[in-house]
Order: structure tokens, then sequence, then C-alpha cells
């Protein structure tokens, strides 16, 4: 008895040295953001996309997107499913339990009847059982591979989620700043339409020539004929945005862009906060896991298996004799199988698994370097339109004078000409849809930056 023990013993020590246990990657995360060496751990990524967004319409899209959008359906039944297998491999420590009923009608040839009979029939009823017993870990490590793809699956479903996010803010600011660009046009298109009944008014008091009167026309032309398309492009986005939605083609209700403020510091946190609040490096930590335990179970299948079956039922040639004791039987057995040739099955499978299990390891690191690279173009960004912002107002100011200066020396002088106030409306207009421009690429800066750094994936 005491040799027994001292050999399972023996086994189970055996067991621990042949699982490796999980280890994450060393992956160095300093200076991942460029040219930031912060070291305050508040984070805008543990704010919810309602603290971040104070436009209540955009709030209530967002809600109704992470509702109703079709891909989050998809990754949530890819989540029942890996649930299921999870479970299933929980299910692998218990037995194997079958039964069986079946009746036999056989035909025996002389030397089987042994001359007395030549047909036969047989009853019979059982059940087997079989267990395998996890001496080497073998049924643990397939049970954790199965439990981080279960994970992985909820980090997939998760960064669905943060871009999903990112995609209809991204779409609603594109509306609003459509929207400002369009009431630009339009202005400048009554703006213009007015030039041209001064042009007439100048030109018949011989201040100015038929050119000049020409001119004011297309000009007044060229702004109205980027409205037609410019309504085409908000269409466009109105019926992505609902598809974001899955609901049909249709407006979208909406405020404006003036209405927009930033109400939150934009705060990234330390880079090492990437390992825990971006869903897909989270993946791929845990696909590395995984695979690293599939690679524990191609090791472990080296080693013998130990297992015990158990048969019992009940088995007559008379149907009056089948659920009697004299029908009754059963049996039980151990034993323990080795690997000896598997034409090189055992050794291909742990080659191919640890060749995963790097592939997963440099897809972590590739994922840990692609966030730093998101976070600091994000950033970068932002301070980018904040810095064209400011210099756009005073560029605003010097068209706007330029265009009154020209339009008065017109009325009043002939040192200047229409072409020359053409030029500056054209300079202003430009400069105004640039300026709106430049807040949409601020308020996209803010949105990857929060989807960048992990932000509404909870």
């Amino acid at each position: 008895m005491k040799s027994y023990i001292g050999i399972l013993l023996l086994l189970i020590l055996a067991s621990c040295k042949v699982s490796q246990p999980y280890q994450r990657p060393d992956l160095n995360t300093a200076d991942l953001y460029r040219d930031y060496t912060g070291t305050d751990t508040s984070n805008v990524a543990s704010l919810s996309f309602k603290r971040l967004f104070s436009d209540n319409v955009l709030s209530g899209l967002i809600e109704e997107g992470l509702a109703q959008n079709i891909d989050l359906k998809i990754a949530y039944q890819r989540i029942i499913a890996a649930e299921s297998n999870f479970r299933q491999s929980r299910a692998a420590f218990l037995p194997d339990l079958n039964g069986s009923a079946s009746v036999k009608q056989s035909k025996l040839a002389f030397p089987q009847g042994f001359g007395i009979i030549n047909s036969s029939t047989q009853y019979d009823l059982g059940l087997t059982a079989s267990w395998e017993a996890d001496i080497w870990g073998k049924l643990k490590s397939a049970k954790r591979g199965a439990l981080a793809s279960m994970l992985q699956t909820e980090q997939a479903r998760k960064a669905i989620q943060t871009q999903l996010i990112a995609d209809i803010a991204n779409r609603y600011f594109t509306l609003l700043a459509m929207d400002q660009q369009l009431s630009i046009l339009e202005q400048t298109v009554s703006n213009r339409k007015t030039d041209v009944h001064t042009m007439k008014s100048l030109k018949a008091a011989n201040i100015v020539t038929g050119a000049a009167e020409v001119q004011s026309e297309a000009s007044m032309y060229a702004a109205e004929v980027a409205i037609p398309k410019l309504k085409k492009q908000i269409r466009e986005v109105e019926n992505n945005l609902n598809g974001l939605l899955a609901k049909p083609s249709g407006p979208v209700n909406r405020t404006s862009l003036k209405d927009q403020r930033l109400v939150v510091d934009l705060n990234t946190g330390v880079p090492i906060q990437l390992l825990e609040n971006r869903p897909d490096i989270k993946q791929a930590e845990y696909a590395f896991m995984a695979a690293s335990e599939n690679t524990n179970v191609a090791r472990k299948l080296f080693y013998p298996s130990i297992s015990l079956t158990a048969a019992g039922g009940f088995t007559s040639f008379s149907l009056k004799d089948w659920l009697t004791p004299d029908g009754l039987f059963g049996n039980i057995a151990a034993g323990i199988a080795q690997p000896i040739f598997s034409k090189g099955v055992n050794k291909a499978r742990l080659t191919t698994a640890k060749a995963a299990q790097q592939e997963a390891a440099l897809n972590f690191q590739k994922a840990l370097l692609g966030a730093g690279e998101e976070v600091s173009n994000a950033l970068f960004a932002y301070e980018t339109a904040i810095k064209q912002q400011s210099i756009r107002v005073k560029q605003l100011t010097a068209l706007q004078k330029s265009v009154d200066f020209t339009k008065k020396l017109l009325r009043y002088s002939s040192a200047t000409n229409y072409t020359d106030v053409l030029t500056s409306e054209q300079n202003l207009l430009a400069a105004q849809l640039e300026d709106v421009d430049d807040k949409l690429q601020q308020w996209q800066a803010v949105i990857a930056l929060y989807r960048s750094l992990g932000g509404g994936g909870n």
C-alpha cells in the first residue's frame, strides 16, 4: 500500500514539472506615448461616454447603438458559444456514461450452432462508464485554455463596443460640422446675391464694367453649386449612422456644433494602464494565455494516461430470462496507455503549439505598440487642432477686413476691381469652411483618444 502511495506522490510531483504556469510576457511600456512622461494615473478612459459627451442627443444615439447594433449582437452569440465550450471543458473531469439496448437476430452457420441450432435472438441492455485520471493536469490545462478563449471573446465584444461608440460619435460630429458648413454656404449664396444686385447698380452708374457684373454672378453660382454636393454627403452620413443603429436609412436628430462643450479633462493616465483598459490588448493577452495552455496540453500528451472503465447490464438469448439475475453481467477494468510510436504526431503537435504560442506573444506585443501609437497620434492631433483653431480666428478676422476694404475701394475708388473682391471673398469662404473642419478635427481627436485609451469598453 505504501508503495502505491509513493508512486502516486511521484506522479503528482512530476505533473507539476510538466505544466508551465502562465506568465505575462515581459513588455516594455516606457515611452509608449511619444513626448509624454506624466505619472498621473487619472484616465479619461474610466469615464462613461455620457460624461465625455455633454450632448444628450448623442448619448441617446450611442445607447440605441449599444442595444441594437448587429455587430455587437453577433459578438454576444460568439460569447455564448465560447461559454458553452468552457462548460464542456469542465465536464471533461466527469466520467462518460453511455446506455444501450438492442435486440439482435442472427442466422448461424452449422459450426456456429454446433449442428444444434441454426438461428438465435440476443437481448442486450447495459451501461458503460469510463473515466480518465487527470494525473498530468492535461484536462486542467484544457479547461484553463477554454476559459482564456471565453474571456477573449468577451474582450472582442468590448473592442467592438468601444469602436461602435467612436463610430457613432464621429459620424454625429461630422453631421454637425456639415450642417454648419451648409449654413455658411447658404449664407454666402445669400450675400453673393446681394453682391450681384450691387454690381448691377454699380454698372448702371458706370463705376464697374459688365465683366464685374458677370464675375459676381459666377461667384454666386460657385457657392451655390457646392450646396447639392454637401447635402448628398450629409444624407450619406445620416444613412451610415442609421446603419450603425440597425435602423433603415433616414434623417438623424441632432443639435449643432456650436452647442458642443468639452466638460472633462483629457487625462491619459500612464501607458501600463493600457494592459487593463484596452479590450483588444486584453484580447491579445487571453489569446496568448490560451496558446500557452494548448502548449501544456500538447506537452502532456507524451505522458501515459490512466483510465478506469466499467460496464454492466443484462443479456439473454431468451426474452423471459432477459431482466433476471441469470442475465445480469458486470465488469470493471483499469488501464494505462503510454504513447510509444505515433508517427511523430505528438512531436508535431507540440512544435505547432509552441509556434502558435510565440505568435500570440508577438501579437500581444504588436497590439500594445499599436495602442501606444494611436494614443500618441490622438494627443498630437488634439494639440494640432487647438493650435490651428487659434490661428484660424486671426485669419478669419483678417480676411473679413480684406473683404470689407476691397468692397469699399470698389465702390469709392478706382484703385481696385472686382477681381480683388472676388479673391478676398473666396479666401474668406475657404477659411470659414476650414474653421469648421478645425473644430471637427478637435472632436475627432477627443474621440480617438477616448477610444485608444480603452474608453467605453465597460
